[in-house]
């Protein structure tokens, strides 16, 4: 194995360790004996167990952050589009990353700030609150309001992901379709079926 495969190993070896049992419960020896390698190969390589989980919440936190990003610039697409966009990117992380949210989620004190899924989550509700600020305004809100709402909805998407990860029930498309529901129509004008329509729903 190259010295680069064995890093690979290492990182994924640790990921999973860290999803299963937090920073705290992991140790180097853990990580050492998962991998099969002696404890100095992981000292080696990152210098120690902060080192190493330190990548791993930098790739998680890079990989989130990307697919967030990708889902709130999509060309040609309006407001409400957006926020299914939005919606469906974190529960299609939630879906394909258990791992990765669930050691995010931990917010960790080793990590740098930037690495915590709260400060992820303040950089999202940034990109929204400059999405809502011009229809907002069209629609003759006051726009100094856009960060309020912006907080409103992604701290519902978020949360509510977060608690369908322990059940995976029902579709992560139905859970973003009733997340939208709320956030677009306001309870005051809920639909009795909401439908996604950027993307197919699977059948019930």
């Amino acid at each position: 194995m190259t010295s680069a495969e064995r890093r690979e190993q290492l990182v994924s070896v640790a990921r999973t360790l860290f999803a299963q049992k937090g920073f705290e419960g992991t140790s180097v020896e853990e990580i050492a004996a998962c991998a099969e390698v002696s404890k100095p190969v992981v000292y080696e390589h990152f210098g120690g167990k902060e080192g190493v989980y330190a990548v791993v919440v930098d790739r998680e936190s890079q990989r989130l952050h990307q697919a967030i990003r990708t889902a709130l610039t999509t060309p040609g697409a309006t407001s409400r589009d957006l926020i299914e966009y939005g919606a469906l990117a974190l529960m299609d992380y939630l879906d394909e990353h258990p791992d990765g949210f669930r050691i995010l989620a931990r917010d960790s004190p080793v990590v740098a700030a930037q690495g915590s899924f709260a400060s992820i989550l303040s950089d999202i509700v940034s990109r929204v609150e400059d999405l809502l600020a011009e229809p907002l305004q069209r629609h003759g809100f006051d726009p100094t309001y856009a960060g309020l709402y912006a907080q409103a909805l992604v701290g519902l998407v978020a949360l509510a992901g977060q608690s369908w990860l322990d059940t995976r029930e029902p579709s992560k498309e139905v859970v973003a379709a009733h997340l939208v529901n709320l956030a677009w129509n306001g309870m005051a004008n809920l639909v009795p079926e909401p439908r996604l329509t950027v993307r197919e729903m699977p059948p019930k």
